[in-house]
């Protein structure tokens, strides 16, 4: 059995976020780039546009999270933990947080992304047209590069999906290049 298979049956056919039945759609949580039950949410497409960024957040339609925080799942926690995060400046998800529990794994792994942390004191990634780069997105190789380590050459022109953020360094990004994971210079690479 598949992962997306488990995920629908897990939670019973509908977005494990806010209980919508249409779009569904498996989504791997950053930093993870593995594909598995413990790294992976079930979620319609309103749901994730709002969490990759592809469309303004809709506070309202995330007062679903008083109900999917309390799930079973850690996968589910940390989301809805991530999401209470980027809104706690509307008021009501504050109150939301200060019930929620993750144990030590969970809060590592949901702190991961720097939600919690203050725009001011968040490090930006910037590829090398000055667009804001963040953990999921796809980039493109914009020159030949050399992998330090083996006798591997990126090519330029080649795109690497699903990157995740160094959280000490604004010049570093991780992702996979021909199945190996590599470190890559924020510079020499262009979102898609």
């Amino acid at each position: 059995m598949n992962v997306l298979s488990i995920l629908k049956e897990r939670s019973g056919n509908v977005c494990e976020l806010c209980g919508s039945e249409s779009e569904l759609k498996q989504y791997t949580i950053p930093p993870s780039l593995n594909e598995n039950v413990a790294n992976d949410v079930l979620l319609c497409c309103t749901c994730l546009d709002q969490i990759e960024g592809t469309v303004d957040m809709d506070p309202n339609h995330w007062r679903c999270l008083n109900d999917s925080m309390w799930s079973e799942h850690v996968a589910v926690q940390i989301m809805a933990w991530r999401m209470l995060q980027r809104l706690r400046n509307e008021g009501w998800p504050q109150g939301l947080l200060d019930m929620m529990y993750l144990d030590d794994e969970a809060m590592t792994l949901a702190k991961a992304t720097g939600e919690h942390e203050d725009e001011s004191n968040k490090i930006i990634h910037r590829d090398a047209n000055g667009v804001v780069l963040q953990s999921g997105d796809a980039v493109v190789l914009v020159k030949d590069l050399k992998v330090k380590g083996s006798s591997m050459v990126a090519k330029q022109g080649t795109a690497v999906r699903n990157i995740r953020l160094d959280r000490d360094n604004a010049d570093y990004i991780e992702g996979k290049v021909d199945g190996q994971q590599i470190v890559i210079i924020t510079q020499y690479v262009k979102k898609l």
